[in-house]
């Protein structure tokens, strides 16, 4: 048996046993989060090559800092201010993949930054990322959660997506939630009967499915909660509510994603393929807010990277990191789908990166 073979054959029994001991239904958020973490078994917790710019390297996506080095040098810049604002010199990450963020954060920094602390649950992860950061020292160190009091500057890029989500569904105007049951030793939903309601009433009678994000919005109130100085920058693909909860989406925004291709279907092969869902930014807004930051901005990544210099940054750029650049900000690939909210403790300030196009009125 293939080496991803036994990863899926261990992972799927571990499932099973999981959905027998919650009595035969396991909830889908509960099934994500075996699906991508559970220890040495999981999407993000096993030794598969994830992050690349082909299906030729054995990876599944490539993230914006693959693509090109300016996009780290562009954020850097945003990091620079919040940095001088807060009077803070550390910052975090979460989710750094490859390290490629981590390295170019590291390099346009330079002596802005005392210390860079990763937060990553893949021990995989981990140790690729400390052989590629090894020449910043004693500098970068890892953590595995928050510390109780913390300041500095925080970022996420394709974090939020990879937290695992609930799913709701209505049918004949009745909602469920939908779960994981084991049939013919197979995995399959079902769907009971909840309580739990979208944020924003569905209109319409139609059959509808969708995600609501309690772990994403309960991560944004934990950075809240220990926050003391500094301000967080978080970058993914999603909508405001308005848009996320549009009667015509239907069929919710549930992926995954292997080989750069995408389907639809997170029971099959669990533990080889990415499990992803687009991020209600709303909900984040509202969920920082109660916790007591403030929304700096929203804008797509597009507008974001330009108010940062991103042209400024690529006038020197070899022509190959110029065709990777319109990746970032074509509307048809990252520049619009992407969006980048940030949030802040303490007063509010002109953050660089939504100087022109923010979009927070439409939160």
């Amino acid at each position: 048996m293939t080496e991803a073979g036994s990863v899926t054959s261990a992972l799927a029994a571990l499932i099973r046993t999981q959905v027998e001991r919650a009595g035969g239904w396991l909830p889908f958020d509960r099934y994500m989060a075996l699906a991508l973490y559970a220890p040495g078994l999981g999407y993000y917790a096993n030794a598969s090559r994830k992050f690349g710019p082909l299906p030729s390297s054995g990876s599944d996506f490539v993230t914006a800092p693959e693509l090109t080095p300016l996009f780290g040098r562009a954020l850097a810049r945003q990091v620079a201010q919040a940095l001088r604002v807060s009077g803070t010199r550390e910052v975090w990450e979460f989710g750094a993949g490859s390290g490629a963020l981590a390295a170019q954060l590291l390099e346009a920094l330079g002596d802005q930054v005392e210390r860079y602390t990763i937060v990553d649950l893949s021990r995989s992860l981990r140790e690729r990322q400390r052989e590629r950061l090894a020449a910043h020292g004693a500098k970068v160190r890892w953590a595995l959660e928050l510390p109780e009091r913390l300041r500095g500057v925080i970022v996420g890029n394709e974090v939020l997506d990879a937290m695992p989500v609930k799913l709701l569904h209505r049918v004949g105007g009745a909602w469920h939630e939908r779960g994981v049951v084991v049939s013919a030793l197979e995995f399959a939903f079902e769907d009971r009967p909840t309580e739990l309601r979208p944020p924003a009433e569905i209109e319409g009678t139609h059959d509808y499915l969708t995600e609501v994000h309690p772990q994403a919005q309960a991560f944004v109130r934990t950075i809240a909660d220990r926050l003391e100085a500094g301000a967080a920058f978080l970058l993914d693909y999603g909508f405001p509510e308005s848009e996320y909860y549009h009667p015509q989406r239907h069929m919710g925004t549930l992926m995954c994603h292997r080989g750069h291709l995408a389907d639809p279907d997170p029971l099959e092969d669990a533990g080889t393929k990415d499990i992803t869902a687009h991020v209600d930014f709303t909900g984040i807004a509202v969920a920082a807010q109660d916790a007591g930051l403030n929304v700096l901005g929203y804008t797509s990544q597009a507008h974001f990277l330009f108010n940062c210099g991103l042209l400024d940054l690529a006038a020197d750029a070899p022509p190959e990191q110029h065709a990777a650049m319109q990746k970032l900000v074509n509307e048809h690939e990252m520049g619009e789908l992407f969006k980048v909210i940030g949030l802040a403790r303490g007063g509010y300030w002109d953050a660089l990166g939504f100087a022109r196009g923010d979009r927070t009125g439409r939160l």
